[in-house]
């Protein structure tokens, strides 16, 4: 027989921060002292379009590619001094022998002939029944004029700043129609989503 795990109940609308404090302790000699969260890798078809987005919009540079046969990888990422924004090979060779201990990075996969597979070969975490990945989260400064700009490169806006609509969360037509996620938004909720904005990139919603 398959355990169907018992959801967790937390109050409504509240941000509870440590969750329900049921976190086990982290001693200092736990072994995941030192764990960090490096990067995350995603399948592109089209290198040209998936790297205009991140780098000439997103504005990420590249630390390495490498071709290694079946497929070719590249790494993008942000970077944080003035040195390096102004000397992206500096930025690049200074950032390689530090990859492991470097965050918040980006790794493309384009496995070769992809390319020629219809559009929805790939397909993102909102795509019913294959959920899962819902979208990276970046902070921009100002989002309603990092979205015109966005727009005015032909990017898809998925969701406007200042909505807070229940259509407007990825919740898919085909969960509901399963009882899955199902209810009103609280307005606690509300307020932090409306600041949100989500935009599509070539291969899937951000």
């Amino acid at each position: 027989m398959c355990h169907k795990p018992e959801p967790e109940v937390h109050p409504l609308g509240e941000v509870l921060p440590n969750g329900l404090g049921t976190d086990p302790p982290l001693p200092p000699d736990d072994p995941t002292i030192g764990y960090k969260f490096n990067h995350v890798m995603f399948r592109i078809r089209d290198p040209t379009r998936s790297l205009h987005f991140y780098i000439n919009l997103m504005g990420m540079r590249t630390i390495f590619t490498l071709n290694s046969g079946p497929f070719t990888i590249y790494y993008i990422g942000y970077p944080q001094t003035t040195e390096h924004q102004s000397d992206f090979g500096k930025f690049a060779r200074d950032t390689l022998p530090e990859l492991q201990r470097t965050m918040g990075l980006i790794e493309l996969f384009h496995i070769h002939g992809s390319e020629n597979e219809p559009e929805d070969y790939y397909c993102t975490g909102n795509q019913p029944p294959h959920l899962g990945l819902g979208h990276f989260g970046f902070t921009v400064p100002d989002v309603p004029r990092a979205l015109e700009r966005l727009r005015s490169h032909g990017v898809e806006v998925v969701k406007d700043v200042g909505v807070s609509t229940r259509d407007a969360v990825p919740l898919s037509e085909w969960e509901r129609q399963r009882g899955i996620g199902v209810g009103d938004l609280h307005q606690s909720y509300n307020a932090i989503f409306e600041q949100i904005a989500f935009v599509k990139d070539p291969v899937c919603t951000l």
